[in-house]
Parts: structure tokens; C-alpha cells; sequence
């Protein structure tokens, strides 16, 4: 019988085992830290440098000067004798940008002429003069032919049909974060539409005193588009008192509708049994 005995003890001329990999270690930490720096690096030139690529990207104040521009190119699409009017632009606030943080969105609109049955046919000879970054297109829509387009700067631009012989157009940011907010500069420029606002208002009998709200727009040739609109009260007279002021050829005569061109001023009239409003407007150059 053998006398060999195994203690489970290894002798001591047995190789130690091997040392844990600490320079290895060392090298994925920092390989690690590297990594983590560059992407750093990647994030911040990004954010500095590339365009947005969401809306909650860019603030209602960093919009504010696409929707005027876009509005302007708007203004020149429809032509001179086109355009009847450019609305005031119009914050609200109240929407969510994210479900934790409050927004407002700007908008802004103009009203186009399209007598009965052209509607189609306005709209896209508008998209057809627009400018071709905007993509802008006619299809149908929940209630007739819509212009859809893209202004820019997530910046969406409608239109469509109102039933009454016009189109309104409007220029919309979207809800997005205020920033720096909007405040547009009051418009001090004056022209013939005042003028022309005055003529309408004293052929109606309404009262002429006050002064009338002015909203510009700047037209892409770097002129302005001009409205000067004024509310009456009730008066005597209804849009036939108008007929000698539009020579015998109004634009629209859709009661209580009524619209014109006074030499370059484009005069909208809607009056009702208790108010009027009159609107004169200058638009931009073709």
C-alpha cells in the first residue's frame, strides 16, 4: 500500500497564482473618462452649431421674425390687388411645450381675395409664387382646398377657403417656450390707405376721429405692406354708399362684404346692423 500522502497543501516550489490585471483596469478607466469627454465635446458643438431639429428648440421670440417675413411673402404672393387685409399677430399663452413646462404660440393671418368658385385656383397660383424652400402645395381639405407650406424654423403656413369670397392665410409658430417673449414695435408709418380708410368711413357716416390701428408687415423687397383698420359704430349708410368711391367695380360685393381698389389701396368693408369694420390696405410689390 502506497504511503504517498496529498495534503492539499501546495508546496512551495508551486507557482504563485496571477497577479490581478491592474494596469488593464487602469486603461479601461481611462479610455472611459476620454470617451466621456468627447462626447461632452460632440454635445456642446451641436448645440452651438447645428440647426434645430425640434421646435422646443427655438423660443416664440427667436420665431417671431420668421412669421413677419413669412407673412411678407404672403403679402406679395397674393398680389396688389390681391391682398385685402394683414391681421395683427396674436400671442397665446397657455399651451404645454412639454407636461412640465408652459409655452405660447404666434400667429399671425391676411385675408386674400377669391372670388366664388376660384378658391382652388388662387391658392395655388400663391403657392406657386412662394419661395421654393417653402414646399408649398394645394390638396384637399376637411372643408375645401388647403395651402399647406413650410416657412422655416418650424414655422407653418395655411390656407384656405372662407366661404364669403375671401381666403385667410395664416402663419403659425406652434406652441413653443416664450424665451424673450414678442412684443412688436407699434407701427407709425402712414400712407394713402389712411387716407382711403378716412374716404370710406365718411361715404358710410361713421365717425372718422379716432385714430385707426396700423399693422405692417415687411415686404421681401424691403418695403412695408400697410393696413390701417378702424371699428364704427352703427351708421346710416350700407355698401352702396361705397359704389362711387370703387368707380362702379368693386373687387367683392357679397353682402355685408364689400371691397375695392382706391388707386393702390385695397379697401375691405364689412358692415353689420350694429358695427363696421373698414380696413385699407397697401400690400407689396409683385
Amino acid at each position: 500500500m502506497s504511503g504517498a500522502v496529498q495534503t492539499g497543501w501546495p508546496s512551495s516550489s508551486d507557482p504563485a497564482p496571477p497577479a490581478p490585471a491592474r494596469r488593464g483596469r487602469r486603461w479601461l478607466l481611462v479610455a472611459t473618462v476620454l470617451w466621456a469627454l468627447l462626447l461632452a465635446g460632440l454635445t456642446w458643438m451641436s448645440v452651438r452649431d447645428d440647426p434645430p431639429t425640434v421646435r422646443e428648440q427655438r423660443t416664440l421670440a427667436e420665431a417671431a421674425p420668421v412669421v413677419e417675413r413669412a407673412i411678407g411673402e404672403l403679402a406679395r404672393a397674393a398680389g396688389t390687388a390681391g391682398l385685402l387685409e394683414l391681421g395683427p399677430a396674436r400671442v397665446s399663452a397657455g399651451c404645454r411645450v412639454t407636461p412640465l413646462a408652459d409655452g405660447a404660440r404666434l400667429r399671425r393671418e391676411i385675408a386674400v381675395l377669391a372670388p366664388a368658385d376660384t378658391g382652388r385656383a388662387v391658392l395655388t397660383g400663391i403657392a406657386d409664387r412662394l419661395p421654393a424652400s417653402w414646399r408649398a402645395g394645394v390638396g384637399p381639405g376637411l372643408d375645401g382646398p388647403e395651402l399647406r407650406a413650410d416657412a422655416g424654423e418650424f414655422v407653418a403656413v395655411a390656407g384656405r377657403p372662407t366661404g364669403d369670397g375671401r381666403l385667410r392665410l395664416t402663419v403659425d409658430t406652434g406652441c413653443r417656450p416664450p424665451g424673450a417673449g414678442y412684443d412688436p414695435s407699434p407701427a407709425t408709418a402712414v400712407g394713402p390707405e389712411t387716407a382711403a380708410l378716412t374716404a370710406a368711413l365718411t361715404a358710410l357716416g361713421r365717425p372718422t376721429g379716432s385714430a385707426p390701428d396700423l399693422v405692417t408687415a415687411p415686404c421681401p423687397d424691403g418695403t412695408l405692406a400697410r393696413t390701417a383698420r378702424s371699428a364704427a359704430g352703427a351708421g346710416p349708410a350700407g355698401t352702396s354708399a361705397l359704389a362711387a368711391l370703387a368707380g362702379g367695380t368693386p373687387l367683392l360685393d357679397n353682402p355685408p362684404v364689400y371691397a375695392y381698389r382706391a388707386g393702390d389701396v385695397t379697401v375691405l368693408a364689412e358692415l353689420g346692423p350694429d358695427a363696421a369694420r373698414v380696413a385699407a390696405t397697401v400690400g407689396c410689390p409683385g
